[in-house]
């Protein structure tokens, strides 16, 4: 299973969100380009990056820093947050970037995520952040009554065949993944699974990895120093 550490960025910082909420956040005293280093000297394979004033704005916001995380390591780094146009996708690739992930825009525009899957493949990625099965849009602050393995479902149809999906009432509460709806994905859809949200041991990991899931987000477990990066991607290693 791959292994996603997560640098959460708002106003250039290094930050997570209680369950999605601007204004339950904690900062990180660790610069967001360190802590790409950081992660990647413990052994990631893969980085995890939201710009969270973006996805609010939605329009790429916190640009410096991103090119500071991908001028700070040689792994692979996947971007969400706020991209909302082809010319955003095109914006991000250009910079390096090697997985672009959309959220809100895969809710209000298929018809620009069937075109992005078609021209850039595995570079597209979509967001699933759901409450109670149902999705969230605009930072997770616009709800809907869209449900989250429909819309999978749909988009998976349209040829993207790599989703991340969050539950966002466990997402930073350490209180461990939405184990059945998270298995629920994995073997409705045909693609790779990352799943986020809620991670606060290695027993969580454990978890995730039997229900088939491609990979798994880790948050603010890792800043905490509930889950060692170096031992969990020893586990893990595939």
């Amino acid at each position: 299973m791959m292994l996603f550490p997560a640098i959460d960025l708002r106003g250039g910082r290094c930050v997570r969100l209680m369950q999605g909420d601007f204004d339950r956040e904690i900062v990180f005293d660790i610069d967001p380009a360190d802590a790409a280093a950081k992660w990647a000297d413990a052994g990631a394979r893969w980085l995890h990056v939201v710009d969270l004033d973006a996805a609010k704005e939605g329009k790429p916001v916190n640009l410096e820093s991103i090119a500071r995380i991908r001028d700070a390591v040689d792994i692979p780094i996947q971007v969400g947050g706020g991209i909302r146009t082809q010319a955003h996708i095109g914006e991000m690739l250009d910079r390096g970037v090697n997985r672009v992930i959309l959220g809100t825009v895969a809710l209000r525009d298929r018809d620009l995520v069937v075109k992005a899957a078609a021209r850039w493949g595995d570079a597209i990625a979509v967001a699933l952040d759901a409450r109670n099965g149902k999705l969230a849009a605009s930072g997770w602050v616009e709800q809907t009554e869209l449900d989250a393995l429909d819309v999978a479902r749909d988009i998976n149809e349209s040829g993207v065949r790599c989703f991340t999906y969050t539950d966002i009432q466990r997402d930073g509460t350490f209180e461990g993944p939405n184990l059945a709806a998270l298995r629920e994905m994995v073997l409705q859809i045909d693609g790779r699974i990352i799943s986020a949200g809620g991670v606060g041991s290695i027993a969580d990991l454990d978890a995730i990895a039997l229900t088939g899931a491609y990979g798994a987000i880790i948050g603010r477990a890792l800043y905490d120093g509930r889950v060692d990066l170096s031992e969990a991607v020893a586990r893990f290693s595939n």
